[in-house]
Order: structure tokens, then sequence, then C-alpha cells
């Protein structure tokens, strides 16, 4: 007899979720600028702090994973010898996680996880009929052809990735695509920017006095001057500018949301329209949306919460929803 369950593969790019979650939690650019450090003194008190402060929750992810269905096989592809990555290898040989040793060839094994996972997902496609669903944990911009190829072979393609380290070619390639910033259980980084700033900028602040005055007595011209000024506004990068805020991330699902009221009432000709409709066309549009993480219990109070947009009707056991103006 044939089981309906839905069955499921998931594939993690290790090294790429540790990397994107601790610049997620220090700031950007923070994992290579502390590499070194990490890679040759994992136990100095310092950097095991910054390490335990970005701990991925594996458990988070293969229980996200495992809502999809039966999960027929997970990988996590990493250098398991790295002490970082060795630490997660107890966790995750308990959730019957396939670890996949790769060696890096080269400085940094510059694409080594990217072809591996993506031979053997396709692979996996062949030798099993029965795989329904795909997930792909990562952020890279190299699993597009991947997540594009696992549609066309007529699997459900699920992202998960960091928030503001995701490409946004690789949610659009997904049938569905989360943050892992939204999964159950995971909780979002503390907004620690500006004692880490001050903290970072402390050093630089008592190494710029001794900089600057020895150059400043030689050269008392207004050229040399105008230099100092220009090192601070490099130095912030940890503040992260390109993140949208919750403002923006509203602004832009507000638009979205009047898009696809529009296409729907292209399509269907009618006024009023099916709420569960409407949130399955807006999910097609853009597989990353979640009315929970722009802070709403449900997909009606994310409406509700754009009156000059929409305008909802439940006084029926058919929600349905219009266009304001229609």
């Amino acid at each position: 007899m044939a089981d309906s369950t839905p069955r499921v593969a998931v594939y993690l790019d290790f090294d790429n979720i540790v990397m994107s979650w601790y610049d997620r939690v220090h700031g950007r650019n923070t994992y290579s600028r502390d590499r070194q450090r990490i890679t040759a003194q994992p136990a100095d008190p310092e950097i095991a702090e910054r390490l335990a402060a970005a701990t991925v929750d594996v458990g988070a992810i293969i229980d996200y994973a495992a809502s999809f269905g039966t999960l027929v096989l997970t990988r996590a592809y990493a250098d398991w010898s790295s002490p970082v990555n060795a630490e997660y290898r107890s966790q995750l040989v308990a959730r019957a996680v396939d670890l996949v040793q790769l060696f890096p060839a080269a400085a940094y094994a510059k694409n080594g996880a990217d072809i591996r996972l993506a031979v053997d997902a396709v692979e996996d496609m062949f030798r099993l009929d029965d795989l329904t669903h795909v997930v792909i944990v990562a952020g890279d911009s190299d699993y597009v052809p991947l997540a594009q190829r696992c549609k066309r072979l007529g699997r459900y393609v699920v992202g998960v990735g960091v928030a503001g380290s995701t490409a946004k070619s690789l949610a659009a390639a997904c049938d569905q695509f989360d943050s892992y910033d939204s999964l159950p259980g995971v909780e979002a980084p503390s907004k620690r920017k500006p004692a880490q700033t001050a903290a970072t900028a402390a050093p630089a602040a008592a190494a710029a006095p001794a900089a600057q005055t020895p150059a400043a007595e030689p050269a008392t011209t207004g050229r040399r001057r105008k230099k100092p000024p220009e090192e601070p506004v490099a130095a912030p990068a940890d503040e992260q500018p390109d993140e949208p805020t919750d403002e923006q991330l509203e602004d832009s699902s507000a638009v979205l949301l009047d898009r696809a009221l529009r296409l729907e009432n292209v399509r269907t000709d009618e006024d009023w329209l099916h709420l569960s409709a409407v949130k399955n066309l807006l999910k097609r549009m853009d597989p990353s949306f979640n009315e929970k993480a722009l802070g709403h219990r449900s997909f009606s109070d994310f409406v509700k919460a754009h009156p000059d947009v929409a305008e909802i009707d439940e006084s029926t056991n058919v929600v349905r929803v219009r266009l304001v103006g229609r």
C-alpha cells in the first residue's frame, strides 16, 4: 500500500550557516576578521564567548524540516576537524545527521560544500523516486541552479538561510523560503551593536591619538588634516546598513500585498477574493514572506494592519479580502 506521507531530504551547508549566524550576532564581516583567531585560538576566552553567543540551534532546523514530512535523509557538509564545527558533532549525530567530511583543498575551501552538496542532492533525487521535499539550508546564490533543478524534477524546494546573509535570488528560486531567525525556538540576536561598536572602537580610539599626534606636528597644512575624519566613516561595518529595518520590511510587504490583490483581481475578475488564495499567490511571488516575522499572529492580522491597502470580511466562514477602492 502506497504511503502518502511526504518524504523530506535535508542538506545543510554547515559552514555557511555558522559563519552567517556569527555575522548576524556580532556584526557584518566579523567572522572573516576573527577567522584567524577562531582557527588558531578557539579556547581563547574572548573567542569562546563570541562563539558561544553565536551557537546555531541545529535542532530547530531539523524540527522545522520534519514539519514537512518524514525525514528520509539529513546531511551536513563541513570540515568536521575544525574546532568550530567539532562542537556540533555530538548533537548532529544524536539527530541522525550524516556528517560529510570536506577536507579543504585551498585556504578557504571555496565552493567545496556547494559542489558536493549539489551533486549528492541531484543523485538522491534520481535514486529516490518517492522524495517529495528538498530542504536546502544555506544562503549562497551558488545554490540557485540546484533549487531550480529540484523544482524541474517535481520536488517542493524549501530554503532556510540567515537574515541579511541570504541571496535574494536563492529565496526566489525556492518554493518556500524561511529565515533561520524566524524558526520556532530560535532566539533573535539581541541589539548589541552599540556595545560592540564601543568595544571595538575603544582600541581604535586609544590608538588614534598616538597616530594623529606625531603626524600632526610635522605637517599642519590643511591637506593632511582632512584624512583622519574619513577613517571613522568606513569603520562601522558592524552597523549593517544594507539590512532593511522593520518599517522597510512592513512597507515592502504592503506593496507585495497590493500587487497580489491586483493580480488575483485580474485572474478572477472578482472584487472579493479568498484570503487563502491571496496568501498562496503572495507566497509564490515572494517565498521568503512570513507574516509572523513581521510581528503578526496570522495572515488576516497582517491584512488588517494595512487598511489603506485592503479590507477584510470575516462575517462568514470563508474569510474574504478586497483591494481598497474596488
